[in-house]
């Protein structure tokens, strides 16, 4: 074939992809030659004459090589920096690469190698690492549908396929919504906001060669929604915003909801199952959809009843106010707003000056410098797109990672914020060294100040990043954050705590112009404010978790959406608070099978992370020394090594119970 820039190897700093000479027309063209060679290095596993692990196991560790570097570029763009021709091409490649995945699994020459492997695995002098690696790819073959002949292996092999499609149109269908709506404001309806929405609207408006508009980034319309005083308008931009993917059309995700919902079930039930949750929980640390519905609802309890006693004090502040009564959900953020400044005199408007990116992005390289002896020099492009950075990251002067922040909103990026590998960790055939992606949707400014919430994103997302970099495996199949979904979490959440360490905050959290640090009594109300509307915040998570766990348990459900509506009701949701995810707009559990059926794995992991945090403080230093080396050894540099619940019993020597949560959301004597 042509020479095609993205199969050549790359003569760049760091293997970097050349991304200034990369074209969207090579894209097609090096997926088809990478999945031929693909096709070739696993047909000549599955017919040689190699029967040991390396011939094996480790082959096929390498076999898709060129496939993995052609689709950590692309697949980063797509999510990141799309356009028609990137989106027309993932549509086309969604039943494409699932064909090969099924290919690849139903081969049953191949499969009979790795069950030969697994049933002598005690005669073969494995490495524990090795064990583990025969132990996750024969699961995966066998949960796939490797062990099913005729008719059923063929459905399912279909049923993939087409869940494929289906996850792609749903992204693609929200983004296209995100995108496409805008509240035009007047002079006059700028009145109240301060200055940071002002000035973000008009940049928005900008863009589409208007004055200042709302968008649908969360960035925007959650400060829109908490400073309007206009509650016609907060109303009319909140009701756009809840009705993404439900607006009809083209675009209306709510057929899709339905046939990915079935098709999951059909998809469990011919591998075996029950149903989808049953499958999907399998693997995972909660293991059944009884142990993921104990949890939630030992948190619902007490959530709910502090949103309940929340709710009435706002409405009573929306009567005052002049309005009619009951609160709905666009006046929550407004009115909570108005309250916490008056309970605890702390105003976002006047604490987003010492929360510049800039001095968060410090913050959260200082932090990964005092617990891991990390080093972050930043680096020239081009990347993919100008607002994205580079920083190489070096640890004794020897190169561990680089490090890319893609933080501004735009429209061609889909909306929330998510950590990727363009490559991943592993020594196998080289000493590969990743290359990790950290995405936002910030509102850029000049300079881009952060709410305390856009802070905590960003040291959540660089949780996973640190989870990739300072991997540590022979194995890619177990690097990084290969693990199970509710352990994913872990070092996210675990992270965003150095946040609220006040030293952190004292030394990098400092005016952007003055250079003032932030005054003590500003940074005591900060974080003496760290439950606040914590009911509203874990209402609108556990009703979004237990509405996907009981979207896949059972029977699916012909219409999700009066489904969704019979859940909430019999949970008691308070009136103005709605499901932080609805169905149509639910991308962690429709655009793919990543968070379905275990929405609940961002609560499951915050048991553990508020567990793991203590162990730091009952050794008297948020940055101990030999606390970080465990934290480093057992959960960020293992990968999938090992089951979670062994890692975390080897960093912390127990289990915790949700009391830790409870107490670290401020609910604990709230039921």
């Amino acid at each position: 074939m042509p020479m095609n820039v993205l199969l050549d190897l790359w003569d760049t700093p760091f293997a970097l992809p050349p991304f200034a000479a990369i074209r969207d027309e090579d894209f097609a063209p090096a997926f088809e030659e990478a999945l031929a060679r693909a096709r070739t290095a696993i047909m000549a596993i599955a017919e040689g004459p190699a029967t040991d692990f390396a011939g094996v196991i480790e082959a096929l560790e390498l076999a898709e090589a060129d496939l993995d570097r052609v689709a950590g570029v692309f697949y980063n763009l797509a999510g990141a920096d799309s356009n028609e021709a990137r989106e027309a091409l993932q549509r086309d490649l969604a039943p494409k690469m699932s064909a090969f995945s099924s290919e690849i699994t139903n081969n049953k020459a191949l499969f009979g190698k790795i069950e030969a492997l697994w049933q002598a695995r005690a005669d073969l002098a494995l490495t524990a690492e090795q064990a583990r690696v025969l132990e996750l790819y024969r699961r995966m073959f066998v949960r796939s549908g490797a062990a099913l002949d005729g008719a059923a292996a063929e459905r399912l092999t279909a049923v993939k396929a087409r869940l494929a499609v289906l996850g792609t149109q749903f992204s693609q269908n929200l983004l296209a919504d995100e995108r496409s709506w805008f509240m035009e404001l007047s002079e006059a309806d700028l009145e109240g906001l301060p200055d940071f929405v002002v000035e973000t609207a008009r940049a928005a408006g900008a863009e589409r060669g208007l004055g200042p508009v709302v968008t649908l980034n969360r960035s925007l319309i959650v400060p829109f929604l908490q400073f309007s005083p206009r509650r016609a308008l907060r109303q009319r931009a909140y009701e756009a915003w809840v009705a993404r993917g439900a607006n009809g059309g083209a675009t209306d995700n709510r057929g899709i909801a339905v046939e990915i919902l079935a098709l999951r079930h059909e998809r469990a039930q011919l591998l075996g199952y029950a149903d989808f949750a049953a499958y999907k929980l399998e693997p995972e640390m909660a293991k059944t959809p009884a142990a993921v519905r104990d949890l939630l609802m030992r948190v619902w309890a007490p959530a709910r009843a502090k949103a309940l006693a929340d709710a009435a004090v706002l409405e009573a502040m929306l009567v005052a106010d002049g309005g009619t009564g009951p609160l709905e959900a666009w006046d929550w953020r407004y009115y909570s707003e108005k309250r916490r400044r008056a309970e605890h005199d702390l105003d976002e408007a006047a604490l987003k000056p010492y929360l510049s990116l800039e001095a968060m992005l410090g913050a959260m390289f200082d932090c990964a410098t005092r617990l891991f002896g990390l080093e972050f020099r930043e680096i020239e492009g081009p990347f993919y797109h100008p607002d994205v950075r580079g920083w190489e990251v070096t640890r004794k002067e020897a190169h561990v990672a680089v490090f890319l922040g893609d933080y501004f909103a735009r429209g061609s990026k889909r909306s929330g914020a998510w950590c990727s590998a363009m490559q991943s960790q592993r020594k196998l055939g080289a000493d590969v060294r990743p290359i990790v992606v950290n995405v936002c949707n910030f509102a850029k400014g000049d300079p881009c100040l952060l709410s305390y919430d856009d802070a905590r994103t960003l040291f959540h997302e660089f949780g996973h990043a640190l989870h990739q970099m300072l991997s540590d495996v022979t194995y890619g199949f177990i690097s990084g954050t290969s693990v199970a979904r509710d352990f994913v979490e872990l070092p996210s959440q675990l992270y965003e705590h150095w946040l609220e360490v006040p030293a952190v905050l004292e030394a990098h959290a400092r005016h952007w112009q003055t250079g003032a640090p932030m005054p003590a009594d500003m940074l005591k109300r900060l974080l003496d404010a760290g439950t606040y509307d914590q009911g509203f915040a874990t209402v609108e998570f556990v009703a979004s978790a237990l509405v996907d766990l009981e979207f896949h348990t059972g029977t699916p459900p012909a219409d999700p959406m009066q489904k969704q509506a019979e859940v909430l009701e019999a949970l008691g949701m308070p009136r103005a608070i709605r499901m932080r995810h609805a169905t149509p707009h639910f991308a962690h559990v429709f655009s793919g099978d990543g968070y379905s059926s275990g929405y609940y794995s961002y609560m499951w992991s915050e048991v553990m992370d508020a567990d793991a945090f203590a162990a730091f403080e009952e050794a008297g230093d948020p940055f101990d020394p030999e606390t970080a080396a465990r934290l480093e050894k057992f959960i960020l540099s293992a990968g999938g090594s090992e089951e979670a619940e062994a890692l975390y019993l080897k960093f912390r020597g127990k289990m915790p119970g949700v009391e830790a949560l409870l107490k670290g959301r401020g609910l604990l004597d709230a039921a």
